[in-house]
């Protein structure tokens, strides 16, 4: 049983998958948890082990974040339990279905998990961890966030959306105690793919990561302080390059005159 005690870490989508082993690997550095899904039947027994393995106390919150009463009662959890310091935003649904024979009802729930639950459950937690001067955020995003042609475009610009999101406020929180970061997994070998009508042993096995490493490598570069990582992604240098390349842009992008390519020929 470990002693140390980092406070407590509110995890979403937190009875299978990615979310599980967050639950797993944060309870063993020493978190308490509140493991928050649908599937009370599934968190149950996910919290039992937990306890019993690694000694923390595991509260199971049953709440679908599509419903707005539900999403609220997490809300109110964040805001008012001061003893959450981080925040594990790993809810999310998504789809490799072309936008053309996809629904638009499906997206819109989509975009209210991915998006409006997130951005909520962070509004919620981030007041207090500033309060207190002590609290991260862990965003779940995807590597179609900085490459949106890879799968349906809502599900990339859903995730645009959490890295961005995600960057603005590292920029917005520096100084405050609260640490942000964006993990941006591939493939990865979880329900994701079935439930999107794709079994994952239909992809190639080169692409597609063991869960169990994915959540490892993404606390590896927590510790290290990273504020995106990819925990594919070999040569960390491609990612310097292509974040020195957008905030070399930054001073240039706004004008009192259109760029001088875009004058009339005279």
């Amino acid at each position: 049983m470990t002693q140390t005690n980092l406070g407590t870490a509110l995890i979403t989508g937190a009875s299978s998958g990615i979310g599980a082993l967050y639950a797993d690997r944060l309870a063993r550095r020493g978190y308490d948890l509140i493991l928050v899904a649908r599937n009370r039947e599934r968190l149950n027994p996910l919290a039992e082990e937990i306890t019993s393995r690694h000694g923390r106390a595991v509260e199971v919150f049953p709440a679908d974040l599509n419903d707005p009463v539900a999403l609220r009662s997490v809300e109110n959890k964040l805001k008012r339990d001061a003893s959450i310091t981080l925040l594990v935003n790993n809810a999310g649904i998504g789809t490799h279905t072309p936008l053309l024979e996809s629904d638009v009802d499906q997206m819109a729930r989509m975009i209210d998990i991915n998006v409006t639950a997130l951005t909520r459950l962070s509004y919620a937690a981030v007041p207090g961890f500033v309060a207190r001067g002590n609290g991260a955020l862990i965003n779940i995003a995807s590597i179609v966030a900085v490459s949106p042609e890879t799968l349906n475009g809502v599900y990339g610009g859903s995730k645009a959306f959490v890295l961005a999101f995600s960057q603005s406020l590292q920029h917005e929180l520096a100084g405050k105690g609260v640490r942000v970061q964006a993990v941006l997994p591939g493939a990865t070998a979880t329900e994701f793919w079935a439930r999107g009508g794709l079994p994952v042993e239909h992809l190639p096995a080169q692409i597609v990561m063991r869960a169990e490493d994915l959540v490892d490598a993404a606390l590896q570069g927590f510790e290290r302080g990273e504020s995106v990582t990819l925990p594919a992604l070999h040569d960390g240098t491609l990612w310097d390059a292509f974040e020195g390349a957008r905030k070399a842009m930054a001073p240039h992008l706004s004008s009192n005159e259109a760029a001088s390519r875009y004058q009339p020929l005279r």
